[in-house]
Protein backbone atom coordinates (compact mmCIF):
# COMPACT_ATOMS: atom_id res chain seq x y z
CA UNK A 1 0.00 0.00 0.00
CA UNK A 2 2.71 2.63 -0.07
CA UNK A 3 2.35 3.52 -3.36
CA UNK A 4 -1.23 4.46 -2.69
CA UNK A 5 -0.18 6.07 -0.02
CA UNK A 6 2.54 8.31 -2.09
CA UNK A 7 0.07 9.01 -4.43
CA UNK A 8 -2.77 10.50 -2.25
CA UNK A 9 0.28 12.61 -0.92
CA UNK A 10 0.97 14.06 -3.67
CA UNK A 11 -2.92 14.62 -4.12
CA UNK A 12 -2.94 16.38 -1.34
CA UNK A 13 -0.27 18.58 -2.53
CA UNK A 14 -1.46 19.21 -6.14
CA UNK A 15 -5.28 20.73 -3.95
CA UNK A 16 -3.46 22.78 -2.14
CA UNK A 17 -1.09 25.02 -4.48
CA UNK A 18 -3.33 24.73 -7.17
CA UNK A 19 -7.28 24.80 -6.58
CA UNK A 20 -8.08 24.97 -10.71
CA UNK A 21 -7.17 21.17 -10.23
CA UNK A 22 -10.50 20.55 -9.04
CA UNK A 23 -13.11 20.65 -11.69
CA UNK A 24 -16.63 20.44 -11.74
CA UNK A 25 -19.24 18.58 -14.05
CA UNK A 26 -22.32 20.11 -14.77
CA UNK A 27 -24.00 19.49 -11.37
CA UNK A 28 -22.93 16.95 -10.18
CA UNK A 29 -19.93 18.15 -8.81
CA UNK A 30 -17.52 15.42 -10.24
CA UNK A 31 -13.69 15.64 -8.57
CA UNK A 32 -11.01 15.12 -10.38
CA UNK A 33 -7.35 15.50 -10.15
CA UNK A 34 -4.81 16.45 -12.70
CA UNK A 35 -2.40 14.15 -13.67
CA UNK A 36 -0.41 13.85 -16.50
CA UNK A 37 1.68 11.16 -15.22
CA UNK A 38 2.13 8.61 -17.89
CA UNK A 39 1.53 5.03 -17.25
CA UNK A 40 3.69 2.13 -18.95
CA UNK A 41 1.71 -0.05 -21.53
CA UNK A 42 -0.17 -2.57 -20.95
CA UNK A 43 0.43 -6.31 -21.17
CA UNK A 44 -0.93 -7.37 -25.08
CA UNK A 45 -4.48 -8.18 -25.82
CA UNK A 46 -5.97 -8.76 -29.75
CA UNK A 47 -7.72 -4.98 -29.67
CA UNK A 48 -11.34 -6.38 -30.68
CA UNK A 49 -13.35 -5.68 -33.38
CA UNK A 50 -15.33 -3.07 -31.23
CA UNK A 51 -15.39 0.22 -32.66
CA UNK A 52 -15.56 3.42 -30.21
CA UNK A 53 -19.08 5.10 -30.36
CA UNK A 54 -18.35 8.54 -28.67
CA UNK A 55 -15.54 9.47 -26.68
CA UNK A 56 -14.92 12.92 -25.01
CA UNK A 57 -12.96 14.80 -22.06
CA UNK A 58 -15.86 16.08 -19.75
CA UNK A 59 -14.65 18.40 -17.66
CA UNK A 60 -10.62 16.86 -17.40
CA UNK A 61 -12.59 13.31 -17.56
CA UNK A 62 -12.12 10.86 -20.19
CA UNK A 63 -14.87 8.60 -20.85
CA UNK A 64 -17.06 7.16 -23.48
CA UNK A 65 -19.12 4.60 -24.86
CA UNK A 66 -18.79 1.33 -27.17
CA UNK A 67 -20.55 0.21 -29.83
CA UNK A 68 -22.32 -2.42 -27.80
CA UNK A 69 -23.26 0.22 -25.60
CA UNK A 70 -20.64 -0.57 -22.37
CA UNK A 71 -19.69 3.10 -20.67
CA UNK A 72 -16.37 3.31 -19.84
CA UNK A 73 -13.26 5.85 -18.50
CA UNK A 74 -10.29 5.73 -20.06
CA UNK A 75 -6.97 4.91 -17.46
CA UNK A 76 -6.46 8.89 -17.33
CA UNK A 77 -10.44 9.15 -16.13
CA UNK A 78 -9.98 6.41 -13.50
CA UNK A 79 -7.17 7.80 -12.19
CA UNK A 80 -9.16 11.51 -12.05
CA UNK A 81 -12.18 9.81 -10.69
CA UNK A 82 -10.62 7.69 -8.07
CA UNK A 83 -7.31 10.13 -6.80
CA UNK A 84 -4.91 7.53 -7.68
CA UNK A 85 -2.16 7.50 -10.16
CA UNK A 86 -2.14 6.06 -13.58
CA UNK A 87 0.94 3.83 -12.44
CA UNK A 88 -1.28 2.41 -9.07
CA UNK A 89 -4.26 1.61 -11.53
CA UNK A 90 -1.08 -0.04 -14.30
CA UNK A 91 -0.02 -1.94 -11.08
CA UNK A 92 -3.81 -3.11 -10.62
CA UNK A 93 -4.45 -4.39 -14.15
CA UNK A 94 -1.43 -6.32 -13.77
CA UNK A 95 -1.69 -7.65 -10.55
CA UNK A 96 -5.67 -8.92 -11.68
CA UNK A 97 -4.39 -10.61 -14.95
CA UNK A 98 -1.24 -12.49 -12.97
CA UNK A 99 -3.73 -13.59 -10.06
CA UNK A 100 -7.01 -13.97 -11.93
CA UNK A 101 -6.67 -17.59 -11.77
CA UNK A 102 -5.80 -17.41 -8.39
CA UNK A 103 -8.52 -19.21 -5.83
CA UNK A 104 -7.77 -17.74 -2.92
CA UNK A 105 -6.22 -14.24 -2.75
CA UNK A 106 -4.59 -12.78 0.60
CA UNK A 107 -6.87 -9.79 1.87
CA UNK A 108 -6.41 -6.62 0.61
CA UNK A 109 -6.71 -4.42 -2.31
CA UNK A 110 -6.78 -7.36 -5.48
CA UNK A 111 -9.17 -9.33 -2.98
CA UNK A 112 -11.72 -6.76 -2.44
CA UNK A 113 -12.05 -5.51 -5.93
CA UNK A 114 -12.02 -9.13 -7.25
CA UNK A 115 -15.10 -10.09 -4.74
CA UNK A 116 -16.47 -7.28 -6.20
CA UNK A 117 -16.80 -8.17 -9.80
CA UNK A 118 -17.74 -11.21 -8.99
CA UNK A 119 -20.18 -10.38 -7.09
CA UNK A 120 -21.29 -8.43 -10.01
CA UNK A 121 -20.61 -10.62 -12.88
CA UNK A 122 -17.54 -9.82 -14.10
CA UNK A 123 -15.21 -12.56 -15.06
CA UNK A 124 -12.67 -11.10 -17.22
CA UNK A 125 -8.93 -12.09 -17.95
CA UNK A 126 -8.50 -8.25 -18.25
CA UNK A 127 -10.23 -5.40 -16.04
CA UNK A 128 -9.58 -3.11 -19.52
CA UNK A 129 -11.44 -3.71 -23.27
CA UNK A 130 -8.39 -2.72 -25.67
CA UNK A 131 -9.80 -1.41 -28.89
CA UNK A 132 -8.35 0.99 -31.41
CA UNK A 133 -9.15 4.53 -32.13
CA UNK A 134 -7.81 6.52 -35.29
CA UNK A 135 -5.09 3.95 -35.64
CA UNK A 136 -3.82 4.00 -31.89
CA UNK A 137 -5.09 1.73 -29.51
CA UNK A 138 -7.26 2.66 -26.82
CA UNK A 139 -7.74 1.43 -23.13
CA UNK A 140 -11.35 1.68 -22.14
CA UNK A 141 -12.16 0.18 -18.69
CA UNK A 142 -15.93 -0.38 -18.03
CA UNK A 143 -18.17 1.08 -15.88
CA UNK A 144 -18.43 -1.83 -13.52
CA UNK A 145 -14.39 -2.24 -13.35
CA UNK A 146 -14.50 1.64 -12.08
CA UNK A 147 -17.15 1.55 -9.60
CA UNK A 148 -14.69 -1.45 -8.04
CA UNK A 149 -11.93 0.72 -7.78
CA UNK A 150 -13.81 3.70 -6.76
CA UNK A 151 -15.33 2.10 -3.73
CA UNK A 152 -11.82 0.70 -2.66
CA UNK A 153 -9.79 4.03 -2.58
CA UNK A 154 -13.47 5.34 -1.29
CA UNK A 155 -13.52 3.37 1.91
CA UNK A 156 -11.51 0.34 2.02
CA UNK A 157 -7.63 2.00 1.34
CA UNK A 158 -5.55 2.79 4.28
CA UNK A 159 -5.13 6.06 3.68
CA UNK A 160 -8.68 8.47 3.34
CA UNK A 161 -9.08 10.02 -0.43
CA UNK A 162 -11.60 12.79 -0.51
CA UNK A 163 -11.85 12.65 -4.33
CA UNK A 164 -12.83 9.09 -4.26
CA UNK A 165 -15.30 9.44 -0.88
CA UNK A 166 -16.72 12.51 -2.82
CA UNK A 167 -16.94 10.91 -6.36
CA UNK A 168 -17.79 7.48 -5.17
CA UNK A 169 -21.26 9.63 -3.12
CA UNK A 170 -22.50 10.79 -6.62
CA UNK A 171 -22.06 7.71 -8.48
CA UNK A 172 -23.68 5.62 -6.04
CA UNK A 173 -26.90 7.82 -6.07
CA UNK A 174 -26.52 8.39 -9.61
CA UNK A 175 -24.98 5.80 -11.37
CA UNK A 176 -21.52 5.83 -13.43
CA UNK A 177 -23.07 3.98 -16.47
CA UNK A 178 -26.14 7.10 -16.09
CA UNK A 179 -24.12 9.55 -15.56
CA UNK A 180 -21.68 8.48 -18.65
CA UNK A 181 -24.38 8.45 -20.85
CA UNK A 182 -25.97 12.26 -19.63
CA UNK A 183 -22.39 13.29 -19.93
CA UNK A 184 -22.31 12.42 -23.62
CA UNK A 185 -25.33 12.82 -24.19
CA UNK A 186 -25.21 8.88 -25.59
CA UNK A 187 -28.66 7.28 -26.30
CA UNK A 188 -28.64 3.84 -26.66
CA UNK A 189 -29.79 2.86 -30.14
CA UNK A 190 -32.78 0.58 -31.12
CA UNK A 191 -31.23 -2.50 -31.11
CA UNK A 192 -33.98 -3.89 -33.79
CA UNK A 193 -32.85 -1.71 -36.14
CA UNK A 194 -30.22 -3.16 -38.11
CA UNK A 195 -32.63 -6.44 -38.59
CA UNK A 196 -35.74 -4.50 -39.17
CA UNK A 197 -33.66 -2.79 -41.94
CA UNK A 198 -32.12 -5.43 -44.02
CA UNK A 199 -36.05 -7.29 -43.35
CA UNK A 200 -38.24 -4.79 -45.04
CA UNK A 201 -34.94 -4.65 -48.04
CA UNK A 202 -35.17 -8.31 -48.66
CA UNK A 203 -39.00 -8.97 -47.67
CA UNK A 204 -39.80 -9.95 -51.42
CA UNK A 205 -35.53 -10.11 -53.01
CA UNK A 206 -36.27 -14.31 -53.16
CA UNK A 207 -36.68 -15.49 -56.49
CA UNK A 208 -40.80 -17.62 -57.07
CA UNK A 209 -39.97 -21.31 -56.01
CA UNK A 210 -36.80 -20.47 -53.83
CA UNK A 211 -35.51 -20.06 -50.11
CA UNK A 212 -33.31 -17.63 -48.91
CA UNK A 213 -30.86 -18.44 -46.07
CA UNK A 214 -31.56 -14.98 -45.09
CA UNK A 215 -35.27 -15.36 -44.45
CA UNK A 216 -34.53 -19.00 -42.90
CA UNK A 217 -32.73 -17.92 -40.01
CA UNK A 218 -34.88 -14.88 -38.87
CA UNK A 219 -35.86 -16.78 -36.06
CA UNK A 220 -31.70 -17.12 -34.65
CA UNK A 221 -31.62 -13.60 -35.44
CA UNK A 222 -33.98 -12.98 -33.32
CA UNK A 223 -33.36 -14.99 -29.95
CA UNK A 224 -29.87 -13.26 -30.53
CA UNK A 225 -31.43 -9.58 -30.64
CA UNK A 226 -33.26 -10.78 -27.64
CA UNK A 227 -30.04 -11.65 -25.56
CA UNK A 228 -28.33 -8.28 -26.16
CA UNK A 229 -26.46 -9.33 -28.83
CA UNK A 230 -25.53 -6.28 -30.81
CA UNK A 231 -26.72 -7.64 -34.18
CA UNK A 232 -24.99 -4.78 -36.49
CA UNK A 233 -22.53 -4.96 -39.75
CA UNK A 234 -20.42 -6.68 -37.46
CA UNK A 235 -22.51 -9.33 -36.89
CA UNK A 236 -24.11 -11.09 -40.02
CA UNK A 237 -25.60 -14.40 -38.58
CA UNK A 238 -26.37 -15.18 -42.59
CA UNK A 239 -23.22 -15.46 -43.65
CA UNK A 240 -21.61 -17.69 -41.55
CA UNK A 241 -24.68 -19.86 -42.37
CA UNK A 242 -24.75 -19.17 -45.88
CA UNK A 243 -21.11 -20.13 -46.32
CA UNK A 244 -21.64 -23.05 -44.47
CA UNK A 245 -24.50 -24.31 -45.99
CA UNK A 246 -23.07 -23.31 -49.69
CA UNK A 247 -20.36 -26.09 -48.57
CA UNK A 248 -22.54 -28.85 -47.48
CA UNK A 249 -24.32 -28.24 -50.49
CA UNK A 250 -21.63 -28.58 -52.69
CA UNK A 251 -20.15 -31.98 -51.01
CA UNK A 252 -23.35 -33.57 -50.94
CA UNK A 253 -24.33 -32.49 -54.56
CA UNK A 254 -27.65 -31.41 -53.63
CA UNK A 255 -28.41 -29.85 -57.22
CA UNK A 256 -28.83 -33.53 -58.55
CA UNK A 257 -31.29 -33.90 -55.66
CA UNK A 258 -33.49 -30.75 -56.26
CA UNK A 259 -32.44 -28.65 -58.57
CA UNK A 260 -29.52 -25.94 -59.24
CA UNK A 261 -29.19 -23.09 -57.23
CA UNK A 262 -30.10 -19.51 -58.49
CA UNK A 263 -28.46 -16.07 -57.25
CA UNK A 264 -31.07 -13.18 -56.67
CA UNK A 265 -30.12 -9.43 -55.96
CA UNK A 266 -29.05 -8.65 -52.07
CA UNK A 267 -29.03 -5.39 -51.10
CA UNK A 268 -27.30 -3.73 -47.36
CA UNK A 269 -28.87 -0.82 -46.17
CA UNK A 270 -27.47 1.90 -47.00
CA UNK A 271 -25.53 2.78 -43.62
CA UNK A 272 -24.54 -0.95 -43.31
CA UNK A 273 -20.47 -0.69 -44.84
CA UNK A 274 -21.14 -3.66 -46.96
CA UNK A 275 -23.52 -1.56 -49.28
CA UNK A 276 -20.74 -0.10 -50.60
CA UNK A 277 -20.45 -3.42 -52.65
CA UNK A 278 -24.47 -3.37 -53.56
CA UNK A 279 -26.22 -5.58 -54.71
CA UNK A 280 -24.77 -8.57 -54.04
CA UNK A 281 -25.96 -11.89 -55.46
CA UNK A 282 -25.95 -15.01 -53.10
CA UNK A 283 -27.99 -18.04 -54.02
CA UNK A 284 -31.46 -18.59 -53.25
CA UNK A 285 -32.07 -22.43 -53.14
CA UNK A 286 -34.95 -24.36 -54.50
CA UNK A 287 -38.24 -24.71 -52.23
CA UNK A 288 -38.13 -28.53 -52.57
CA UNK A 289 -34.55 -28.45 -50.50
CA UNK A 290 -36.52 -26.36 -47.75
CA UNK A 291 -36.94 -29.43 -45.38
CA UNK A 292 -33.13 -30.46 -45.67
CA UNK A 293 -32.02 -27.14 -44.97
CA UNK A 294 -34.18 -26.73 -41.63
CA UNK A 295 -32.89 -30.34 -40.46
CA UNK A 296 -28.89 -29.72 -41.44
CA UNK A 297 -29.43 -25.99 -39.35
CA UNK A 298 -30.79 -27.11 -36.36
CA UNK A 299 -29.01 -30.82 -36.27
CA UNK A 300 -25.51 -29.60 -38.03
CA UNK A 301 -25.01 -26.07 -37.80
CA UNK A 302 -26.34 -24.85 -34.35
CA UNK A 303 -24.99 -27.80 -32.15
CA UNK A 304 -21.51 -28.08 -34.45
CA UNK A 305 -21.02 -24.71 -35.99
CA UNK A 306 -23.13 -22.14 -33.99
CA UNK A 307 -21.19 -22.09 -30.96
CA UNK A 308 -17.50 -21.49 -32.64
CA UNK A 309 -19.08 -18.46 -34.34
CA UNK A 310 -20.83 -16.83 -31.81
CA UNK A 311 -18.19 -17.42 -29.31
CA UNK A 312 -15.82 -15.10 -31.80
CA UNK A 313 -18.76 -12.16 -31.29
CA UNK A 314 -18.06 -12.53 -27.35
CA UNK A 315 -16.95 -8.76 -27.51
CA UNK A 316 -19.98 -7.22 -28.47
CA UNK A 317 -22.20 -8.50 -25.48
CA UNK A 318 -22.13 -6.81 -22.29
CA UNK A 319 -21.66 -10.02 -20.51
CA UNK A 320 -18.71 -10.60 -22.49
CA UNK A 321 -17.58 -14.83 -22.90
CA UNK A 322 -19.95 -16.19 -19.99
CA UNK A 323 -22.95 -14.27 -21.52
CA UNK A 324 -21.44 -15.65 -24.97
CA UNK A 325 -20.83 -19.28 -23.60
CA UNK A 326 -24.62 -19.23 -22.58
CA UNK A 327 -25.80 -18.28 -25.83
CA UNK A 328 -23.90 -20.41 -27.67
CA UNK A 329 -25.63 -23.70 -25.43
CA UNK A 330 -28.85 -22.25 -26.13
CA UNK A 331 -30.03 -24.47 -29.11
CA UNK A 332 -27.99 -27.27 -27.47
CA UNK A 333 -30.33 -26.82 -24.45
CA UNK A 334 -33.41 -26.83 -26.19
CA UNK A 335 -32.81 -30.12 -28.22
CA UNK A 336 -32.07 -31.38 -24.89
CA UNK A 337 -35.35 -30.50 -23.51
CA UNK A 338 -37.61 -31.76 -26.37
Amino acid sequence: MSKDKSDLSNYSTINSSNPASVKLIKNNELMSINSSEPAPPLSHQHPLDLGIEVEKDVGGIEMGVLENGIPYLTQNGLSQISGTSRRVLYDITQEWEHHFDDSVLTKGRMSFIKDYLLKNGFNEPQLYIETVKDGSVSYAYPDIVCMAILEFYAFESRTPNPVAIENYRRFAAFGLRKFIYEALEYTPSDKWKYHHDRVSLLKDSSPLGYFTVFNEITGLIVDLITANLTVNDKTVPDISVGLAWGKYWKENNLASKYGERMPYEHNYPDYYPQATSNPQTPNAYPDQALPEFRAWFKQIYLRTKFPAYILKKADLLPGGEPEMVKIANMYATKELEK
